[in-house]
């Protein structure tokens, strides 16, 4: 591998007009077909083989003028005051007079008015799903009594969900990432085109992806994941390259060859690196949930596309940028560094090996399992309006409506029963009603809605607490289990609420195989690369406690509340169901990054004669600066993305930041070198069979290094 990407390199660099050409072509390309061809994110979700699932299937099939969107309406009166029908009256026909509403339902007439007659809830139904909703619609339907005087109106329900922007808070994280390049290239050239050549890499990969939102469905999270995902690697793997390459220059190699060792080498580790990433975002798919599996694909996409700009473009940017990627007092007339002096990472590195290996191991991993802990309580749901942002429609609905009825109207499940003809439909509804009705944590069961035929019918089920709490999750258990011996009829509960319970169980189970999958193959993929057995057992055991430890940190404060103000969460709950599996995947390829990175060059070492404490302390001193940038950059990106309103993209931006703090900081630059300096040699031990099996990759480039001294001597015989 080191030597096909040497060539690479090299030629990326003597051709850098055609390889920035075209690259430049293909994002314009993709930029026109994405300005052309994409169509809005949807906050829809599907869950093949749940019975909430299929049960809203059957709905639209049997009863499709009520599988459309909802839309709730809150209205409320002055403190001590009431409402009157004359006073509703307006709104219910304003809200029927929007396009594509089929029904306005006068809550005077379903009886939605709370016992003390101030609040009343509007139930709008639309004739379209949630995803086909257009901004028209949703303006006109924000737009409802805004006229009414007197009487506060709060818009809520399905409708009300819309896709995630991109604001400037992101841009935070992205000056962070250049003020950290200019630090460590100590050059505004160097930081300047390894930024921009991740930035190019980003821009590819997210107008590939929006140009494949007309034939393909997103969620509005997975644009925002990929764009997290793309700049974070974009940056670090450019930035690997960068330094590889100085480093080569340092040492008074010419600039292509520099290049084409640089993306040799360092090019290797980025191709595994990227490839870990990837197969841990795509193996998302195994869970069998769709929009899990389509943020997996958006995601590794925008990756695979930042691996191949940063083993192309960036050699091509090297060559355009000359000797002005060295910092101004390291450029000599002859174009050549002055040989580096040892820094911070030799220090640390003796020091570990030397004096500190065993409290570190003990500390940092007794620090680490307390920090799990909190994990322990962790519950999952799928987010509702009680988390949205304080001050948003949704929420101020949300808190209206359970101000006025109680948290369980924003909760409500949908039993959905079909018969074969009207009569078993009839009986299979009453029987059922009773039995919800005696269900604890009940509220409420309304009046059945029929369809035409009077095959299908309705019950809508009010619980007593809200959509996320645990009560409510055993109240739908308990109803499914007491309904499903009804004769005559098929009887399935559905609903928002009912659908993010299954998500959420789902996922729940799933995360025990995936996580297994995930260290299974971290064990095989460093097996390759370092030809070791106990090396990938302590980089699974690594990324284990760090996965524990991120688990432990997020639910402390998003799920229990403690300093839940410093990242803006004003109302902790449940984690958003899919933040753990999504978790694992993205930090075990984020932690293998940092792992290669960090040991290939000790084994590189060793493999040279190096003793093992020697190479231990070299790996760190070599690349012990440039992971710390790399990991402060990483967690800058993610940082960024705290700040967004949307309750997903916080808790997945903060988790990631966090995950990787403790990776790179606790767990590879202090774990790591005291485990291998207690391992000694037997850290590089692999059993003879499993040598001779196993086929060399070469990340660190060995191979590569072998053949350019044969050459350098073939060179040095030939006679002049």
């Amino acid at each position: 591998m080191a030597t096909l990407l040497y060539r690479l390199g090299r030629f990326s660099f003597r051709a850098r007009g055609r390889i920035a050409a075209a690259w430049l072509v293909l994002l314009a390309l993709l930029g026109l077909a994405a300005a052309t061809l994409m169509s809005p994110t949807t906050d829809e979700f599907s869950m093949p083989g749940t019975e909430s699932q299929q049960a809203l299937d059957d709905l639209g099939r049997q009863f499709p003028e009520a599988s459309g969107a909802t839309g709730t309406i809150v209205i409320a009166a002055p403190e001590g005051g009431g409402l009157d029908p004359a006073a509703v009256a307006p709104v219910v026909e304003e809200a029927a007079a929007i396009d594509g509403v089929i029904a306005a339902m006068d809550p005077f007439e379903t009886g939605a008015v709370s016992p003390d007659g101030r609040y009343a809830l509007v139930q709008l139904q639309f004739d379209t799903s949630v995803d086909k909703i257009t901004d028209g619609q949703r303006s006109a339907y924000e737009a409802v009594g805004a006229d009414v005087e007197d009487l506060r109106v709060e818009h809520g329900g399905e409708i009300m969900g819309g896709e995630v922007e991109i604001g400037s808070t992101e841009i935070l994280g992205v000056l962070v990432a250049a003020v950290v390049l200019v630090i460590t290239f100590g050059s505004l050239v160097a930081a300047g085109m390894t930024l921009l050549n991740a930035l190019i890499g980003v821009a590819i990969g997210m107008a590939g992806l929006f140009s494949l939102t007309s034939v393909i469905e997103l969620t509005s999270t997975a644009p925002i994941l990929a764009l997290m995902l793309g700049l974070a690697v974009g940056i670090d793997y450019s930035l690997f390259i960068t330094s590889r390459y100085r480093q080569y220059l340092a040492e008074g190699v010419a600039p292509e060859e520099a290049a084409g060792r640089a993306t040799g080498t360092a090019g290797s580790a980025v191709v595994f690196a990227g490839a870990t990433v990837i197969i841990a975002l795509t193996g998302l798919s195994v869970v069998g949930i769709p929009f899990l599996t389509f943020m997996g694909l958006a995601a590794a996409a925008t990756v695979a596309v930042a691996v191949l700009v940063a083993l192309t473009l960036l050699p091509a940017f090297l060559s355009f940028a000359g000797p002005k990627i060295l910092p101004r007092k390291q450029r000599a007339e002859s174009g050549k560094a002055e040989a580096p002096t040892e820094g911070f990472g030799f220090t640390w590195g003796r020091l570990v090996t030397h004096k500190l290996r065993i409290p570190i191991l003990l500390l940092a991993t007794a620090g680490l399992v307390a920090l799990t802990l909190p994990a322990q309580n962790m519950r999952l749901a799928l987010p509702d309006a009680g988390t949205a942002a304080e001050g948003s429609p949704a929420r101020e609905a949300y808190d209206l409506t359970a101000e006025g009825f109680g948290e369980g109207f924003n909760g409500r499940l949908i039993a959905v029963v079909n018969g074969a003809d009207p009569q078993s439909t009839g009986a299979a509804v009453e029987e059922a009603a009773g039995l919800i009705m005696a269900t604890d944590g009940i509220l409420a069961v309304t009046p059945p809605q029929l369809n035409e035929q009077g095959t299908t019918a309705l019950l809508t089920v009010i619980p007593e607490a809200g959509p996320t709490d645990t009560a409510t999750e055993d109240a739908v258990h308990a109803i499914r289990d007491q309904v499903g011996g009804i004769e005559g009829a098929d009887i399935a509960l559905t609903g928002v609420t009912a659908l993010g319970i299954d998500v959420s169980e789902k996922l729940a189970d799933a995360m025990p195989i995936y996580l297994l999958l995930v260290v299974g193959l971290s064990i095989l993929l460093l097996m390759l690369v370092f030809r070791s057995v106990l090396v990938p057992l302590k980089a699974a055991l690594g990324f284990l406690l760090t996965v524990g430890a991120t688990f432990g940190i997020t639910v402390a404060i998003f799920q229990e509340g403690h300093l839940a103000e410093l990242v803006g969460v004003d109302a902790p709950g449940p984690l958003v169901s899919f933040l753990p599996i999504l978790l694992i995947g993205i930090l075990f390829g984020l932690a293998m990054d940092y792992e290669v990175f960090l040991v290939s060059r000790m084994r590189e070492d060793f493999v040279h004669g190096a003793d093992p404490q020697a190479a231990t302390v070299s790996g760190m001193g070599h690349n012990a600066r440039v992971v710390t940038a790399a990991a402060l950059i990483m967690t800058s990106v993610f940082g960024g993305f705290v700040f967004m309103d949307d309750p997903i993209i916080k808790s997945i931006g903060f988790a990631l930041a966090i995950g990787v703090v403790i990776d790179a900081f606790v767990v590879r630059m202090a774990l790591v070198p005291a485990v291998m300096s207690l391992l000694g040699r037997a850290a590089w031990w692999l059993p003879a069979p499993v040598d001779k099996v196993l086929p060399d990759l070469d990340i660190e480039g060995e191979k590569l290094n072998k053949q350019l001294a044969a050459e350098q001597r073939e060179q040095e015989s030939v006679p002049a």
